[in-house]
């Protein structure tokens, strides 16, 4: 979700795409082709398998369920961005761990914002404005969707389009305000961690700044790819 199966230590939900990286950064990950379950790999597969978890104890009424949802999409931001550490630190990247964990990332994102938007926090802000949730979750997996058709178009044309889709440090600071916000909008729902106050509002602008970041950063790589094929 934030850090994938990274081989060169560039995140991106986000940490997002490394299956799209340029060629030349594939050669440290074919070492390891013939060893298709590393602990990385691992990793993500357990983040895949979390996502049902997720959607399950989400619907479940009860204090303990709140607290189970909170925690699965905790752990799986952990486990993102452990997989990457030690995929890097240990050399254990695979081209398989590469297209996987950015799967993993944006079904466990796009899993939360729609159950999020599917069943709203209880307070009158939601109430007052139906769609606050639903316009910075629509722009999210709007442009999740939309990168992820771009990158394999580029894959598919030249190394200098794949360079210029290439992950960002935008894509962290992205992918960093989608966790901590969908963690606090998850966590305002147990009641023992003393109701919503400050923290739905902090929840839902984090959850808005990174909607704007994530369309400023599609908006800078359709500029990249424009530039290359003007040339």
């Amino acid at each position: 979700m934030g850090a994938e199966n990274k081989i060169d230590g560039d995140v991106d939900w986000h940490k997002n795409d490394r299956q799209n990286q340029p060629p030349s950064m594939l050669p440290s990950m074919q070492n390891h082709d013939s060893k298709l379950l590393t602990l990385p790999t691992i990793l993500t597969l357990g983040r895949v398998a979390a996502v049902p978890l997720l959607v399950a104890t989400f619907y479940v009424d009860s204090w303990w369920a709140r607290t189970a949802t909170t925690s699965i999409f905790v752990a799986a931001a952990i486990t993102d961005w452990l997989d990457g550490y030690l995929a890097r630190k240990m050399k254990l990247g695979t081209v398989f761990g590469a297209f996987l964990d950015p799967v993993a990332d944006k079904l466990m994102v796009a899993a939360t914002l729609i159950l999020l938007c599917s069943r709203p926090l209880e307070v009158a802000m939601f109430r007052e404005v139906p769609w606050l949730f639903t316009v910075p979750a629509i722009a999210i997996i709007g442009r999740e969707i939309t990168m992820s058709a771009v990158r394999e178009w580029a894959a598919s044309q030249n190394t200098r389009l794949l360079e210029a889709v290439a992950v960002n440090n935008l894509g962290k600071w992205k992918t960093a305000t989608q966790m901590i916000s969908l963690t606090i909008l998850l966590a305002t729902r147990d009641s023992s961690l003393g109701g919503p106050g400050i923290l739905v509002p902090s929840g839902v602008l984090l959850l808005y700044i990174s909607a704007g970041l994530s369309v400023w950063s599609l908006a800078i790589y359709m500029s990249k790819i424009w530039k290359v094929l003007l040339k």
